[in-house]
């Protein structure tokens, strides 16, 4: 079975620079019931925010509800979960709570992740960013999957990374018990999960009105995701620096410049968290994605494919995208999370 759409640009009315306050003009989402994971910081918070803003009612779950609840509380149409994405007995008991609420899903949007972190595993022995970032939100949709059902029409938004331009999974030892672990291909392994995740799940949930879509939301320095890289007062300086001043546009010009100068065509475009957001915030709601499903956004837009040794700073590789690749990792995900999609 193919695709829904094909991995190829639209006729988007935006583009990289477009923020999720444009995104989201006009858009309403009264009466929609939403899950995002990781919601409370980062692009994640800006997403709940934009969500809420809209209407919909937005749960996030949080593994420290403590440091969640000072962040959600002041939002309008939010309410806190608990969840660890690392702990399957966790995650079933924050989808067996939902469920129990006898409420449709209308969006689930998994935005929480890990990036670049020492070596560690979780409960059965998975790498924490194969667990954190494909596994537990592959165990956490199947377990939700009643409630997505139960919408009608509803989408499901993993979050990808340009990473998956690095290097695909390693299906004959995606936890690194026999190759030496390196914390960049573990987390370019997980975000080319995720695409390949939405494949699958689109193939085999549109019968039920359940489409997917990976996003790559571009480079948005100073979030929680870069706590392994960045020592912290540095991250909540540059934060405000690269977001609250826009000082990315300065960044980004002198980028341009240089490009320029040595005559290429692309150059590392960094993104304020709004921006961050507009990406996923448009796979979520734009009705130009009605019947589509089961590719990789980017810059608000469906992204091209490109070939598995291009240079380019954007475009999906093959290993992201493939049929029979996504097929698999479906099977792994059901295997290692011990947890069968009831499609």
């Amino acid at each position: 079975m193919l695709q829904t759409s094909k991995q190829e640009p639209i006729d988007s009315p935006f583009n990289r620079t477009t923020t999720a306050e444009r995104v989201m003009k006009g858009v309403d989402l009264k009466g929609k019931n939403v899950i995002v994971t990781g919601g409370y910081s980062g692009i994640g918070l800006k997403v709940t925010e934009m969500l809420t803003q809209a209407g919909a009612h937005v749960i996030v779950p949080a593994r420290t509800v403590s440091k969640a609840l000072p962040v959600v509380e002041h939002l309008k149409n939010a309410e806190l979960g608990l969840l660890d994405l690392m702990d399957p007995d966790s995650i079933d008991r924050f989808a067996k709570g939902f469920l129990a609420s006898n409420r449709q899903l209308d969006l689930l949007v998994e935005c929480a992740g890990i990036m670049f972190p020492p070596l560690k595993r979780d409960s059965r022995g998975n790498e924490s960013q194969f667990s954190t970032n494909f596994l537990g939100h592959f165990q956490l949709t199947a377990k939700l999957y009643p409630a997505l059902k139960k919408a009608g029409h509803s989408r499901v938004i993993l979050m990808s990374s340009r990473a998956q331009s690095w290097n695909g999974v390693d299906f004959g030892d995606p936890n690194f018990n026999r190759r030496k672990y390196d914390p960049r291909t573990a987390y370019a392994q997980s975000k080319a999960a995720d695409a390949l995740f939405a494949v699958e799940l689109n193939k085999r949930g549109q019968k039920n009105g359940v489409h997917a879509f990976a996003v790559h939301p571009g480079l948005v320095p100073g979030t929680e995701l870069s706590r392994y890289v960045n020592h912290e007062p540095l991250k909540r300086a540059s934060s405000f620096a690269l977001n609250q001043l826009e000082l990315t546009h300065i960044i980004n010009a002198g980028h341009s410049i240089k490009a320029r100068f040595h005559r290429q065509s692309e150059y590392d475009y960094f993104k304020t968290v709004s921006q961050g957001a507009a990406s996923t915030l448009w796979a979520a709601t734009s009705d130009q994605l009605t019947e589509r499903g089961g590719v990789f956004i980017e810059d608000c837009n469906i992204s091209h494919a490109v070939s598995a040794d291009s240079q380019s700073k954007v475009g999906v590789r093959p290993w992201s995208i493939d049929t029979d690749d996504a097929a698999k990792l479906w099977h792994l995900g059901e295997k290692l999370t011990e947890t069968v999609f009831p499609i």
